[in-house]
């Protein structure tokens, strides 16, 4: 009779409740969501698909910005209001649906509008995480856009109209520990191999060995061996062409085991050796990316007010300069490969020493830029630097523009903005659109088309034509688009709100948690043809 299978760990009703996600961003990525305060200016469609998608993953918590009141026309585009819901504070009754969605997360509203409130509590805004803005006018976006950028906190700017949708990040600096690409190569230093794995390695003797064991050694033994023999008929230089490659495979098929007939057995472990001299076999070097960070001035120049990101990678910089002898801390992980469970895990955790060797040295040093800088010494804990050492070569850096910038004539990207009208493929269009539905709602207080007045048309143009002038832009081939525009009257469509507020969330996930590359500026949707496209302006 077998015996029965292990049981899992029991999991907290937690780490039930949020599972999926914690396999996205892990412990500490959901730590960063339940500290955080979202605030969200207006609660029409779009806001609160945004914070829908925020509040089912657990945040800590929210401030609806809204002065207005639940009309009929909200019930038509918004799932989080009811007919009962007419004639009450919009604020108040989007609270209190959004919080049945998830009893962890706190909400609260302001029954004000945001003009009103950046003229009688700026400071109002001090304490929030990230502001997410929807239908927001000019003259309240660009107080709006000074201020937090003055803040250092992240506004995200979204705009539901018809079939188009856009969203504007807006930061001064947004740093990346776990970018989680899509793709990496293992690192194996084979190339550099440190003490204990050439230890390791050289503990096995190939040619004694019986079949059923050597075709269960991880496929770094034989190809660190074949690459040793290698290296040393060519003054320790690596394979750098596709002959030179092609011997070493030769020298790796020559240690697997034949059968009684002469024919080599199916190694499974040995085929995954010769597969990975493409990959594996490669100088262990520094990215030109994470190179410009390590070289960038708020590296090398730290102060007392530098951020723990900057300090740390002042760290790991020393560590390459010296004890790294030119490379980055050792990651400290493995790929699945062909093996036996004792020998993997053996060399499993050879690296993983490894790997925390160079994060102790990293976190010394840390400890030492800290005291040097008058800052607390616990401000960057242990398992803060080892979770940076193994990101290390994946790490990124954003600086921002001001949204309030794009609206100084002298500031605007001119090129950037003539080409992508010109181009008929170009989302560009859509840009200059809702810029010259911003200036219209600024001039005549209403959106186009809300009350069926086709002079609405020729005002429309008039702006789009004024702002083209401004930016020294030709003007528009054609009028179609200020049609459509004319012919939204200003309506939003659920189904185009639910998707854009999808991706705004995915974006303020990303700006909380410092895990994967955020979009950088500026994105369009055209839902018509299904496209999308960003802009950095």
């Amino acid at each position: 009779m077998a015996s029965p299978a292990p049981k899992s760990p029991e999991q907290s009703d937690k780490s039930k409740k949020y599972d999926r996600q914690l396999r996205l961003w892990g412990d500490h990525g959901q730590t960063a969501l339940e500290n955080c305060q979202v605030c969200l200016i207006n609660a029409t469609g779009l806001g609160t698909e945004i914070l829908k998608s925020l509040v089912l993953p657990g945040i800590g918590g929210f401030t609806i910005v809204d002065g207005e009141k639940v009309t009929e026309e909200d019930l038509g585009i918004n799932f989080f209001l009811d007919i009962d819901s007419i004639g009450k504070q919009r604020a108040l009754v989007a609270t209190q649906l959004l919080l049945e969605l998830n009893t962890d997360v706190k909400g609260d509203y302001v029954d004000e509008s945001i003009e009103q409130l950046l003229k009688n509590n700026p400071n109002f805004f001090s304490n929030f995480s990230v502001v997410i803005a929807t239908s927001l006018n000019e003259r309240a976006l660009l107080p709006l856009s000074e201020l937090l950028w003055d803040l250092g906190i992240p506004l995200i700017v979204a705009k539901s109209i018809g079939f188009i949708g856009y969203l504007r990040i807006q930061f001064q600096e947004h740093v990346v520990i776990e970018s989680h690409p899509d793709s990496q190569n293992p690192d194996l230093r084979l190339d550099k191999p440190f003490p204990s794995l050439s230890q390791y390695v050289d503990s096995f003797d190939m040619d004694k060995m019986e079949l059923k064991d050597h075709a269960h050694i991880p496929y770094v033994v034989p190809l660190l061996k074949a690459l040793n023999e290698w290296r040393q008929y060519h003054n320790l230089a690596l394979p750098s062409n596709f002959k030179e490659k092609e011997e070493l495979r030769q020298l790796i098929r020559r240690g697997i085991k034949v059968n009684e007939d002469g024919l080599p057995e199916a190694e499974e472990n040995f085929e995954e050796a010769i597969k990975a001299v493409n990959f594996a076999v490669t100088p262990t070097i520094v990215p030109n990316d994470i190179k410009k960070i390590l070289e960038d001035d708020c590296c090398i120049n730290l102060t007392s007010k530098s951020k723990p990101f900057w300090i740390l990678t002042k760290a790991v910089r020393d560590f390459v300069e010296n004890e790294g002898e030119g490379c980055l801390p050792v990651r400290g992980t493995l790929p699945d490969m062909t093996a036996d469970t004792n020998r993997y895990i053996a060399l499993q955790q050879i690296y993983l020493q490894e790997s925390l060797r160079c994060a102790d040295i990293v976190h010394r040093r840390t400890q030492q830029l800290l005291h040097q800088l008058g800052q607390n010494t616990e401000l960057i804990t242990e398992g803060d630097t080892k979770l940076f050492c193994k990101h290390s070569s994946n790490l990124a850096v954003f600086r921002g523009t001001k949204i309030a910038d794009e609206y100084d004539p002298k500031l605007v990207n001119v090129s950037m903005i003539s080409q992508g009208v010109e181009d008929p493929d170009s989302l560009m269009v859509y840009y200059v659109m809702l810029r010259g539905l911003d200036r219209f709602i600024s001039d005549y207080n209403h959106q186009p088309g809300e009350f069926g007045d086709e002079h609405d048309i020729v005002k429309l143009k008039a702006c789009i034509s004024k702002l083209l002038n401004e930016w020294g832009c030709g003007s528009l081939s054609k009028d179609d688009y200020v049609h459509e525009i004319f012919r939204y009257g200003g309506a939003e469509l659920h189904s185009i709100s639910a998707f854009l507020g999808g991706c705004a969330a995915h974006e303020a996930i990303k700006l909380i948690t410092g895990q994967y590359k955020p979009l950088h500026n500026t994105f369009i949707y055209d839902a018509i043809t299904s496209n999308t496209e960003t802009f950095i302006f």
